[in-house]
């Protein structure tokens, strides 16, 4: 697939004015990329609405009481829901806890939630805002890379079982998505470079002028003052738009984004959720780039240019040997199997994501063996 989103024709600097990119749909949203937005949400919350439930976690009270205040003071009657930090937030109980507060504050279906935080924040704030009432608008604060170019764009939520990952959860546009790139300035490393797996998969399977990117300045494309790290958001969030505004439901074009997803989200079961999505995903990635290579369809080239791409980034490229079992059991109940068939995004080459439906049991096994530690 090549994706059929624009290019900017040049990269954008920290202070210029906010990009946009709208997700087409059956409703239209826009993604907005810059610095100092908090003057954008009351327009993506839009005419109408009242109350406002402000979803965030632990780790940023102070950041949910800045949005909770900026709303009061534009006429609005905001409503805080502190909730965990990291993966205990996509819980039912975690979920249940927020459909009390909106139920104690009598919210109906003109008024809206606010979802600020990492992915774990913005598919929980998404799934309770799809769940109220049958569905009320939910607006994305992403602060997190990862949050910014995977999670909170493309209208998936959901919380995770003891069975696995994102297995509960509904489609549910938001109303816009705010990346304010200020929140990267204070992002740990390790979070930094768990966000760039997914930036670089979109390289991988639909924009490879994100892969040299990161080729030619890997300083620069991990620097959040860097205008080469606006522009890498800004093409990542357009391969993605480009690919749900034409499959929100994932009837087929949006399998691709799930590339390096099926062994990633089993790493992430095995480990009780204590990898990092994005570490996850990058040793998905080079395993399903040696599985295509096995099966014959991908170059030895571009399956070392997923090494060399990730490893730069300082993302692990090999996983434990012993735990193969356990993986192949976790793949099994993942969301993309279809009965007992596992499936698998690969690549033919860089840009052209394709299917693998039922690999012989053994071909998985020789691809996992390329990365074992």
């Amino acid at each position: 697939m090549t994706s059929t989103a624009a290019s900017p024709a040049a990269p954008s600097q920290p202070g210029d004015a906010p990009t946009r990119t709208t997700v087409a749909g059956e409703r239209p949203y826009d993604v907005v990329i810059g610095r100092a937005l908090l003057g954008e949400l009351p327009g993506l919350l839009g005419e109408g609405v009242r109350k406002v439930l402000v979803v965030h976690p632990r780790a940023l009270r102070a950041s949910g009481e800045a949005i909770r205040d900026d709303l009061a003071e534009r006429g609005f009657t905001p409503v805080l829901a502190e909730v965990p930090d990291g993966e205990d937030a996509k819980r039912a109980e975690v979920a249940a806890f927020c459909w009390q507060v909106l139920g104690q504050a009598d919210f109906t279906r003109s008024d809206a939630v606010v979802a600020v935080g990492g992915g774990t924040v913005t598919d929980l704030g998404g799934f309770v805002a799809a769940t109220w009432l049958r569905g009320v608008k939910v607006v994305q604060v992403p602060t997190t890379l990862l949050a910014m170019v995977d999670a909170a764009v493309g209208g998936k939520t959901g919380i995770n079982t003891a069975e696995g990952k994102n297995l509960v959860g509904s489609f549910h546009p938001p109303a816009g998505v705010l990346c304010d790139l200020a929140a990267l300035d204070t992002l740990p490393a390790n979070d930094l470079r768990a966000g760039m797996a997914e930036v670089v998969k979109c390289g991988f399977i639909a924009d490879e002028r994100i892969l040299t990117l990161v080729e030619q300045d890997v300083a620069a494309a991990t620097d959040p003052a860097s205008p080469v790290l606006r522009e890498l958001v800004e093409r990542a969030v357009r391969v993605k738009a480009d690919v749900v505004g034409q499959d929100l439901r994932e009837q087929g074009l949006r399998e691709v984004l799930n590339y390096g997803h099926t062994l990633g989200h089993a790493v992430e079961l095995v480990e009780r959720f204590s990898w990092r999505h994005g570490a996850a995903v990058s040793v998905g990635m080079v395993y399903v780039a040696e599985l295509a290579r096995l099966a014959g369809r991908l170059a030895d080239a571009d399956v070392e240019r997923h090494r060399r791409v990730l490893g730069s980034l300082g993302l692990p490229l090999t996983y434990r040997g012993d735990r193969w079992p356990q993986l192949l059991a976790a793949m099994q109940r993942d969301k993309k199997t279809r009965g007992s068939l596992l499936r698998f995004v690969v690549l033919d080459a860089i840009g052209r994501p394709a299917r693998l439906e039922g690999p012989d049991p053994a071909l998985l096994q020789a691809a996992y063996a390329e990365i074992s530690a």
